[in-house]
């Protein structure tokens, strides 16, 4: 059969490179596709701390680049394309692209998630330079300035109470008079001193020139404008997060968008894994998305030889 591989990888992003690398060392014949930019989220961020190894002002495309010379060298093959639909439920499996159709004994999904955005003027523009979606990625950049934090849910009040480990100015602005996240975790955000509210605001645009110099504050029932500005600080947008995981609805179950796996990667289709941010979990990281995609591939592998 044409363009018949021994595993597929949906998504180059960290877990992605890292299931490729270990298929490819485990010499199955391996294609990652990735319709986006290799390396995913990270790619934005400017640099990594926190993997450890990593360089000195090691950057995210640094990191990826070098992830994915490293699945080259041990043969995967590497392709940019977006996956329009897939067929996981046959032998071999169906991986159909704009430019082509792929077929494999087994699948690793690794398609990743996205933080949803603000949407508003700047944003794209200062995402890395000063506005943040990942407070464990990012938060000792802003250490000792004025944070912002955007959101009201669960996600955003836990985040903030974090980032108040590197600053006494934290701020959470929300578009309601209340916030979204469970009592308990209110409780502990409007108990901490270094934590204060902005109540029924939006920001409406983002301003800078090199960096993000200023925001635009909105207030949602007088429609009041003010504009915040400070030498350095940072913005946490915490208003969301997407999996990329549509066109596997009709072939996985999702509960709320994610794949639920088990500890082996394995969905509930043999042959079928998937890793990173996709899939249920507690801890979305480079370090946490490495060790899925290392996972799903051993056992890809595995899998792979039990049918020959």
């Amino acid at each position: 059969m044409e363009n018949l591989y021994d595993i597929i990888i949906i998504g180059g992003g960290p877990a992605g490179l890292s299931a490729a690398l270990y298929a490819g060392r485990a010499k199955m014949k391996t294609l990652v596709i990735e319709q986006g930019t290799f390396g995913g989220q990270i790619t934005s961020t400017a640099e990594i701390e926190n993997y450890p190894g990593s360089e000195e002002e090691e950057s995210g495309s640094s990191l990826v680049l070098r992830m994915r010379k490293q699945a080259e060298k041990f043969g995967a093959e590497f392709i940019s394309d977006q996956v329009i639909s897939v067929d996981l439920k046959k032998n071999p499996k169906g991986v159909f692209t704009f430019g082509a159709d792929y077929f494999a004994k087994a699948v690793i999904i690794a398609s990743g998630a996205t933080s949803s955005k603000i949407g508003c003027p700047g944003e794209e523009e200062f995402t890395g330079r000063g506005i943040s979606y990942c407070a464990t990625c990012d938060g000792a950049f802003f250490e000792g300035l004025p944070i912002y934090v955007v959101g009201g849910g669960d996600a955003a009040v836990e985040e903030a109470m974090y980032l108040t480990r590197f600053s006494d100015n934290v701020s959470i602005i929300h578009r309601r008079d209340e916030l979204r996240a469970a009592k308990s975790i209110q409780e502990k955000a409007f108990a901490n001193p270094k934590i204060h509210f902005l109540w029924n605001s939006v920001i409406t645009e983002f301003k800078g020139s090199d960096k993000l110099d200023s925001f635009i504050l909105e207030n949602t029932k007088t429609k009041e404008q003010t504009e915040i500005k400070h030498d350095m600080f940072g913005v946490f947008v915490f208003v969301g997060f997407k999996p990329s995981t549509e066109i596997f609805e009709n072939d996985l179950p999702l509960e709320k968008g994610y794949i639920r796996t088990d500890e082996n990667m394995k969905t509930v289709l043999d042959g079928v894994y998937a890793a990173g941010d996709c899939r249920i979990k507690s801890l979305r990281q480079v370090v946490t998305a490495v060790s899925d995609g290392a996972i799903a591939a051993t056992e890809a592998a595995k899998f792979v030889d039990s049918q020959a």
